[in-house]
């Protein structure tokens, strides 16, 4: 757990530091980095011998719950999403 908050914490004074310059890319380099998260996360699960022998045990409430919040959360960080670049574009101004 150490290693992850020392890494966020990395992130934040990296943040931080390169405050004054555009890093345009740095978008999408998360998103790219979040699917290759994804898909290696399905790929363990996929994996799993036990997990996918207890699947038909898991019932379908619990499966629906999974892809719900899914769902949900992919939503939520798209509205995220274009709310921030909304409010950037407008910091901008309409002459640029």
């Amino acid at each position: 757990m150490l290693i992850v908050f020392g890494f966020l914490l990395a992130g934040v004074l990296a943040g931080y530091l390169l405050r004054r310059f555009r890093v345009k890319w740095i978008g999408k380099v998360t998103m790219v980095l979040i699917w290759i998260l994804l898909l290696l996360l399905g790929v363990e699960v996929g994996s799993n011998r036990q997990l996918i022998e207890s699947l038909p045990t898991l019932g379908l409430e619990a499966a629906a719950v999974a892809v719900v919040s899914l769902f949900g959360s992919c939503l939520m960080a798209m509205l995220l999403w274009k709310c921030i670049n909304r409010r950037e574009r407008r910091k901008e101004g309409p002459g640029q």
